[in-house]
């Protein structure tokens, strides 16, 4: 893997560096990724799994990246999802995965064009960590999720305590608007010994 362009997406500081990183990574990300054990995707996808039990259940796959969560989910049986993304060129790959109704190139730092209780799940697998999308974005997912359905995420090892993404999702839980079902230290990148927390809310009803 050109590790030039994994410590720039990573060391981004704004989101123009951000979309010029991945536009010249979205071609090489799926073959880069696997070579260095990027596991959280199946992780997490396994996660949600366990939860959703409808198959039809209407899915966001929020940050989708190259789509390998949403080919995941598909593999496992699930029929309709979509796929959100800020990179253009990220969501042509994903696109050519055949496994999502609808893809939308979306900033998840900015509101989303989405109708309220829209989903019956997300999952976010990837997007919150250094130098991509902050705790602050929590509050737009609970809203576009239906009542009583599940957000699934990761948040890499690290940027968990030090970008507050723990002092927010206690915040929401103290003020009723999810409840934590699980949560899970794993792998996230095992080439570069990294580990992320899988998270699984539920919210309110």
């Amino acid at each position: 893997m050109d590790k030039a362009i994994f410590d720039k997406v990573y060391n981004a500081k704004d989101h123009d560096v951000l979309m010029d990183a991945y536009k010249d990574w979205a071609g090489q990300y799926d073959s880069d990724l696997e070579q260095e054990g990027y596991v959280a995707p199946a992780a997490t996808a396994a996660i949600l799994d366990a939860y959703v039990e409808d198959k039809d259940a209407y899915i966001l796959d929020a940050g989708c990246g190259t789509g390998q969560v949403g080919a995941l989910l598909a593999k496992a049986g699930y029929t309709t999802i979509d796929a959100l993304d800020y990179s253009e060129d990220m969501l042509a790959e994903a696109k050519k995965k055949n496994v999502y109704k609808k893809l939308t190139q979306a900033d998840l730092t900015k509101p989303l064009e989405i109708a309220d209780n829209t989903y019956d799940a997300i999952i976010c697998v990837g997007t919150f960590t250094y130098g991509h999308v902050g705790p602050d974005s929590f509050g737009e997912l609970i809203r576009i999720t239906k009542n009583g359905g599940y957000i699934c995420f990761t948040v890499r090892e690290g940027a968990y305590e030090d970008h507050d993404y723990r002092k927010h999702m206690l915040k929401l839980e103290g003020t009723g608007c999810w409840e934590l079902e699980e949560l899970r230290q794993t792998d996230y990148i095992r080439g570069e010994n990294v580990t992320c927390k899988v998270c699984l809310y539920r919210v309110a009803k």
